[in-house]
């Protein structure tokens, strides 16, 4: 995933460029470091900015999943990488772009990348601003209080990981003996097959998973991995409900339709996880400025949190100038 030139050394230019330029990149996310590192390693004058205290951007929220720990390597792998090929790094610093088009003019800058990712998407149900009603983004990220009683609106593959962030034990992708007692492993093979009962959990919320599209909720997580994840729900307890309409929200809880039949869900959380969109808004803003402006990652295409794609994108377009 970090290194898109694995087995396709020949499609990269990893030669110094004749003409060095400086750039501005609006984000520090994994397109944003992806390509300042690149960049810089050209021979390119890079800052990057990052509005937040940490960079990172939604791999921040990826490695809180029990099972993706293996985030917080590819995070500092970056920062490493980037103090290594001089990139200058701006945290807690948002750039408007009347502020970015004066530091243009000054010459301080040649051109800008804008990598500010995504934003959840906010589908239109009456009663989104009820107060039980968060976004993964709040609960990832900002630790937004969730209830006993969870509905997930979304079955994607963020719906899946804020599904296993409720209800899974961080111990068990981190401590051997807590995998192999989860998962039921005889490490001393004195049972068949090196089988025993999987350690009996206590799982602290009901959870109820629900999508608009009328097919298994899942079908699209990883081939060697999904299987895992739908079998560690289905031990906790989570029910997944296909082909819902959504109808409203308020006090009682989520009100759907499913085959024609109305349910109340009662519910003290709603988080939604019904996809994302490009955060364009910077990037809009300075193409009307007429500053020369590059976009990449979520805020180019915003398809799940895709960091496999972001990266390949930035790495080839920092290559390429």
């Amino acid at each position: 995933m970090v290194n898109p030139r694995a087995g396709r050394e020949i499609e990269f230019n990893d030669q110094k460029t004749d003409a060095p330029k400086k750039f501005a990149v609006i984000g520090g996310g994994p397109a944003g470091m992806a390509f300042a590192v690149n960049a810089a390693h050209r021979g390119h004058a890079v800052t990057l900015f990052e509005s937040s205290t940490e960079l990172g951007g939604q791999l921040n929220m990826a490695k809180k999943v029990p099972g993706k720990s293996e985030f917080h390597e590819m995070l500092r792998y970056f920062s490493v990488a980037l103090d290594r090929a001089g990139v200058r790094v701006h945290l807690s610093t948002r750039l408007s772009a009347a502020v970015i088009a004066a530091r243009i003019e000054s010459g301080e800058f040649d051109e800008v990348i804008v990598a500010t990712g995504v934003l959840p998407r906010r589908p239109e149900i009456k009663g989104l601003k009820h107060p039980k009603v968060v976004t993964y983004l709040d609960v990832l990220a900002d630790d937004a209080p969730v209830g006993k009683k969870v509905a997930i609106i979304g079955a994607g593959g963020i719906g899946f990981d804020v599904a296993e962030y409720l209800v899974g034990d961080p111990k068990e992708s981190l401590d051997p003996r807590t995998f192999m007692d989860t998962w039921g492993v005889d490490t001393h093979i004195n049972s068949p097959g090196g089988l025993k009962s999987p350690a009996k959990q206590n799982f602290e919320r009901t959870i109820h998973m629900f999508q608009r599209k009328p097919e298994t909720l899942g079908k699209n997580l990883g081939k060697s991995t999904g299987w895992i994840l739908k079998a560690k729900l289905r031990r906790a307890g989570v029910a997944m409900t296909a082909g819902v309409s959504y109808d409203a929200i308020d006090d009682q809880g989520l009100h759907i339709t499913v085959n024609g039949d109305h349910q109340v869900v009662n519910v003290d959380t709603v988080v939604l996880c019904s996809g994302q969109v490009s955060n364009r808004t910077l990037y809009d803003e300075l193409i009307g400025h007429g500053i020369p402006t590059r976009i990449i990652g979520g805020a180019d295409v915003a398809s799940e949190l895709d960091a496999l794609r972001a990266i390949e994108q930035a790495t080839k377009l920092a290559v390429s100038l």
